[in-house]
C-alpha cells in the first residue's frame, strides 16, 4: 500500500442511486491497497445525525467498514451539507473524524485539508448562516429535534442554499485567494487540498515568494472525482458513474 485517495462532494442522496454503487466501487477496489481514504465533506446531501439508521445510509456505512477492516485507514470531515456527521457514524464504518484545518503528511508533503467553504469569505451571507450551523449549541439544539422535522429542515436548508447558489455571481461562491493566502500561512504549510466549490483543478500559487498548490476536488455530478496522492506525486482524475 502505498498510496492515498482523497474524494469530497459526493452529495449522496437516496434519489441519486448510481452515486453510492460507485462509491462501493472504488471502496471495493482500493481496499486493502490504499494506505488512507479522506473524504473531505459534502459525503451525503444531507445528514439529520447519526441516529439516522436508513437503509441507504446503512448501505454506505457498510460500504465504508469492508473498506476499512481491509486494512485501509479512514478519515472524514465535515462539510456544510453534513455538518451533524458524528463521531458515531465515523466508528460505525471504521474511521475518524478530522476537524476543518487538519494538516496530514502525504509521502514528505504536509498538505493542509479542508472541506473549503469557510475560504468563501465574499460570500457573506453564507458565512453567516455557516456560523450559526456550526456553533455547537446550534447543533445540540438540532440533534434533539425529533427525525421528523430535522428531516424537513435538511430538505429546506438544501433547497434554499441551491437556490441562493444560483443566483450569485461565480466569484463570489469561490474561495477568496487571500484567506487562501492567509491560511496556508498560518498552518506553514505550501499544499491546501479542499472542496466545496465543484470546480476541480490544481492551481500553482505563489505566496511569499514561493511555490505553492491549492487542489479543489471534484464533486460527484455528472463525473466522480478522485486526488490520488503517492510519493512520485498527485493526480486528480474524474471517472464514469
Amino acid at each position: 500500500m502505498t498510496y492515498s485517495l482523497l474524494i469530497s462532494d459526493l452529495h449522496l442522496d437516496p434519489a441519486r442511486p448510481e452515486h453510492l454503487a460507485a462509491l462501493e466501487t472504488l471502496l471495493d477496489n482500493h481496499a486493502g491497497k490504499a494506505d488512507r481514504l479522506y473524504v473531505l465533506g459534502d459525503l451525503f446531501e444531507a445528514w439529520i445525525g447519526d441516529d439516522d439508521d436508513s437503509p441507504f445510509n446503512r448501505q454506505a456505512i457498510d460500504a465504508f467498514r469492508r473498506f476499512s477492516d481491509a486494512g485501509s485507514e479512514l478519515f472524514f470531515m465535515h462539510g456544510n451539507r453534513d455538518f451533524m456527521l458524528g463521531d458515531d457514524f465515523a466508528a460505525a464504518c471504521g474511521g475518524t473524524l478530522l476537524d476543518e484545518g487538519t494538516v496530514v503528511d502525504l509521502y514528505g508533503t504536509h498538505a493542509l485539508l479542508m472541506h473549503g467553504d469557510s475560504l468563501c469569505t465574499d460570500d457573506l451571507e453564507y458565512m453567516r448562516m455557516r456560523r450559526w450551523l456550526r456553533n455547537p449549541a446550534s447543533r445540540l439544539l438540532l440533534r434533539n429535534l425529533p427525525k421528523r422535522t430535522r428531516y424537513k429542515l435538511g430538505r429546506k436548508l438544501r433547497d434554499e442554499s441551491q437556490n441562493r447558489t444560483r443566483m450569485k455571481a461565480a466569484e463570489i461562491t469561490d474561495v477568496n485567494l487571500g484567506a487562501v493566502a492567509h491560511i496556508m500561512r498560518e498552518k506553514g504549510v505550501k499544499t491546501l487540498i479542499h472542496g466545496h466549490t465543484h470546480r476541480p483543478a490544481i492551481h500553482d500559487l505563489m505566496i511569499d515568494g514561493k511555490p505553492a498548490q491549492r487542489i479543489v476536488l471534484g464533486d460527484w455530478d455528472q463525473a466522480g472525482w478522485a486526488l490520488e496522492v503517492d510519493e512520485n506525486g498527485k493526480r486528480l482524475e474524474a471517472f464514469a458513474l
